[in-house]
C-alpha cells in the first residue's frame, strides 16, 4: 500500500520500493479491494524481498514491527502499523488510511526539504562594468 501511495501521490520526490523481511508473493485480494476504492491499482506492484530491492536506499520505512535483520547506512523510520492479513475489510480500510496519511506526510516533509523555485534564480545581470542594466 505505501509503495502505490507513495508512487501516486509523490512521484516528484520520491522513488519508492516496498519490500518485507518474509514476502507472502502475493498482494492479498482484500488489499488490492481497498486500493481499487481509492482508484490505485496494484497490478504493477508485488511482493517483494529485502535482497530484491537493495542497493543505494536513501530512507528505510520499517512497518513490520521487527528490527531490521541487517545494518544500514540509510536512515530508518518505524511505522507502527497494524498487519490487517487475515482481518476484515473493515481492518483493511483503516490500515489503508493510516498508510496514506503517514505516505502525503512523508511526501510533504520531502517536499519541504527542495530548494524552492526562487532559490534558482540567477544573480541580476549586470555589463562588463559592472552597473545594473538600463531598464
Amino acid at each position: 500500500m505505501a509503495e502505490a501511495f507513495a508512487r501516486a501521490h509523490g512521484g516528484d520526490v520520491i522513488a519508492p520500493q516496498s519490500a518485507g523481511l518474509t514476502p507472502a508473493g502475493r498482494i492479498q485480494a482484500l488489499t488490492e479491494k481497498v486500493m481499487l476504492e481509492k482508484n490505485i491499482d496494484l497490478k504493477n506492484i508485488s511482493s517483494k524481498g529485502l535482497d530484491e530491492i537493495m542497493g543505494s536506499i536513501d530512507l528505510i520505512i520499517n512497518m513490520s514491527g521487527e528490527d531490521l535483520p541487517f545494518k544500514t547506512r540509510a536512515p530508518v523510520e518505524r511505522w507502527d502499523v497494524r498487519d490487517p492479513i487475515g482481518q476484515s475489510k473493515q481492518v483493511y480500510t483503516e490500515v489503508r488510511d493510516e498508510i496514506e496519511r503517514r505516505v502525503l506526510k512523508l511526501i510533504a516533509s520531502m517536499r519541504g526539504r527542495k530548494p524552492a523555485a526562487s532559490a534558482h534564480k540567477s544573480a541580476p545581470r549586470v555589463d562588463s562594468r559592472g552597473r545594473s542594466p538600463r531598464k
